[in-house]
Protein backbone atom coordinates (compact mmCIF):
# COMPACT_ATOMS: atom_id res chain seq x y z
CA UNK A 1 0.00 0.00 0.00
CA UNK A 2 1.40 3.11 -1.02
CA UNK A 3 1.02 5.97 1.92
CA UNK A 4 -0.71 8.40 -0.09
CA UNK A 5 -4.00 7.62 1.28
CA UNK A 6 -4.82 7.08 -2.02
CA UNK A 7 -4.54 10.92 -3.05
CA UNK A 8 -1.76 10.38 -5.61
CA UNK A 9 0.44 12.04 -3.92
CA UNK A 10 2.94 10.58 -1.48
CA UNK A 11 2.33 11.75 2.53
CA UNK A 12 4.86 13.56 4.76
CA UNK A 13 4.71 13.06 8.59
CA UNK A 14 3.98 16.60 8.75
CA UNK A 15 0.75 15.75 7.06
CA UNK A 16 -0.49 12.86 8.87
CA UNK A 17 -1.97 14.43 11.84
CA UNK A 18 -3.89 17.16 9.77
CA UNK A 19 -5.16 14.21 7.41
CA UNK A 20 -6.43 12.44 10.22
CA UNK A 21 -8.16 14.82 11.58
CA UNK A 22 -10.11 15.58 8.39
CA UNK A 23 -10.66 11.45 8.16
CA UNK A 24 -11.88 11.55 11.39
CA UNK A 25 -13.94 14.37 10.90
CA UNK A 26 -15.38 12.96 7.36
CA UNK A 27 -15.96 9.34 9.19
CA UNK A 28 -17.97 10.65 12.03
CA UNK A 29 -20.49 12.78 10.28
CA UNK A 30 -21.58 9.92 8.48
CA UNK A 31 -21.68 7.67 10.92
CA UNK A 32 -21.45 6.89 14.61
CA UNK A 33 -18.12 5.81 15.12
CA UNK A 34 -16.62 6.43 18.72
CA UNK A 35 -13.26 7.44 17.24
CA UNK A 36 -12.02 9.89 20.25
CA UNK A 37 -8.04 9.29 19.94
CA UNK A 38 -8.75 6.60 23.02
CA UNK A 39 -6.57 3.57 23.13
CA UNK A 40 -10.01 1.78 23.67
CA UNK A 41 -11.01 3.57 20.02
CA UNK A 42 -8.28 0.99 18.75
CA UNK A 43 -11.23 -1.57 18.98
CA UNK A 44 -13.09 -0.18 16.35
CA UNK A 45 -9.99 0.27 14.10
CA UNK A 46 -10.12 -3.56 14.34
CA UNK A 47 -13.79 -3.98 14.24
CA UNK A 48 -14.17 -1.49 10.94
CA UNK A 49 -11.00 -3.58 9.38
CA UNK A 50 -12.54 -7.01 9.96
CA UNK A 51 -16.01 -5.59 8.09
CA UNK A 52 -14.03 -4.36 5.29
CA UNK A 53 -12.25 -8.04 5.33
CA UNK A 54 -15.46 -9.56 6.03
CA UNK A 55 -17.64 -7.67 2.42
CA UNK A 56 -14.77 -9.37 0.58
CA UNK A 57 -13.29 -6.76 -1.21
CA UNK A 58 -9.43 -6.48 -2.80
CA UNK A 59 -7.41 -4.92 -0.77
CA UNK A 60 -7.06 -2.06 -3.52
CA UNK A 61 -10.97 -1.75 -3.40
CA UNK A 62 -10.24 -0.49 0.13
CA UNK A 63 -6.98 1.03 0.64
CA UNK A 64 -7.86 4.80 0.83
CA UNK A 65 -9.93 2.96 4.02
CA UNK A 66 -6.86 0.79 5.28
CA UNK A 67 -4.62 4.00 5.02
CA UNK A 68 -6.41 6.46 7.22
CA UNK A 69 -7.56 3.44 10.21
CA UNK A 70 -3.77 2.70 10.14
CA UNK A 71 -2.97 6.62 10.22
CA UNK A 72 -5.67 6.76 12.65
CA UNK A 73 -3.91 4.25 14.63
CA UNK A 74 -0.40 6.11 14.55
CA UNK A 75 -2.28 9.04 16.10
CA UNK A 76 -3.52 6.84 18.68
CA UNK A 77 -0.11 6.03 19.87
CA UNK A 78 1.52 9.88 18.93
CA UNK A 79 -1.26 11.26 21.75
CA UNK A 80 -1.55 7.98 23.95
CA UNK A 81 2.02 6.83 23.88
CA UNK A 82 3.98 9.76 23.54
CA UNK A 83 5.22 8.39 19.74
CA UNK A 84 5.96 11.08 16.83
CA UNK A 85 4.98 10.96 13.24
CA UNK A 86 8.28 10.77 11.46
CA UNK A 87 9.54 10.40 7.63
CA UNK A 88 10.93 7.05 7.41
CA UNK A 89 14.55 6.63 5.67
CA UNK A 90 15.33 4.83 2.40
CA UNK A 91 15.92 1.30 4.57
CA UNK A 92 13.08 1.60 6.77
CA UNK A 93 10.69 3.01 3.52
CA UNK A 94 11.62 -0.84 1.96
CA UNK A 95 10.78 -2.35 5.23
CA UNK A 96 7.53 -0.54 5.79
CA UNK A 97 6.67 0.29 1.95
CA UNK A 98 5.56 3.70 3.06
CA UNK A 99 7.16 6.66 4.12
CA UNK A 100 5.78 7.40 7.00
CA UNK A 101 5.43 5.37 9.98
CA UNK A 102 5.90 6.59 14.17
CA UNK A 103 8.81 6.98 16.40
CA UNK A 104 8.23 5.96 20.24
CA UNK A 105 10.42 7.99 22.80
CA UNK A 106 13.34 5.31 22.96
CA UNK A 107 13.58 5.44 19.40
CA UNK A 108 11.78 2.25 17.84
CA UNK A 109 10.19 3.05 14.84
CA UNK A 110 6.80 1.54 14.56
CA UNK A 111 4.19 0.55 11.51
CA UNK A 112 0.42 1.37 12.40
CA UNK A 113 -0.33 1.62 8.53
CA UNK A 114 1.01 -1.75 7.89
CA UNK A 115 -0.59 -3.31 11.10
CA UNK A 116 -4.01 -2.45 9.57
CA UNK A 117 -3.35 -3.54 6.35
CA UNK A 118 -2.23 -6.52 7.72
CA UNK A 119 -5.56 -7.30 10.01
CA UNK A 120 -7.22 -6.83 6.84
CA UNK A 121 -5.40 -9.83 5.01
CA UNK A 122 -4.83 -12.18 7.63
CA UNK A 123 -7.68 -11.29 10.22
CA UNK A 124 -7.92 -11.32 14.26
CA UNK A 125 -4.53 -12.25 14.61
CA UNK A 126 -3.10 -9.02 13.75
CA UNK A 127 -4.63 -6.66 16.48
CA UNK A 128 -4.44 -2.79 15.83
CA UNK A 129 -5.57 -2.70 19.54
CA UNK A 130 -2.55 -5.42 20.78
CA UNK A 131 0.21 -3.37 19.10
CA UNK A 132 -0.60 -0.24 21.35
CA UNK A 133 -0.11 -2.68 24.38
CA UNK A 134 3.36 -4.28 23.16
CA UNK A 135 5.13 -1.24 21.95
CA UNK A 136 8.07 -1.22 23.28
CA UNK A 137 9.14 2.30 25.17
CA UNK A 138 5.81 4.15 25.35
CA UNK A 139 5.98 7.24 27.72
CA UNK A 140 5.16 6.56 31.37
CA UNK A 141 1.52 7.30 31.66
CA UNK A 142 0.78 10.13 34.58
CA UNK A 143 -1.57 9.19 37.28
CA UNK A 144 -3.75 12.12 38.51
Amino acid sequence: MRANGNTGRRLSAGQMRPGVAEFVRRVTARNRLPLDYSVASLRVVDRITDGLRADGPGRETVARELFWLGAYAGEVFVRRAGAEWVDLDRGQQELFGQPVGIRMPDGRVWNPLGKVANRFAVGPEESVRQMYFLLHGRAPVKVR
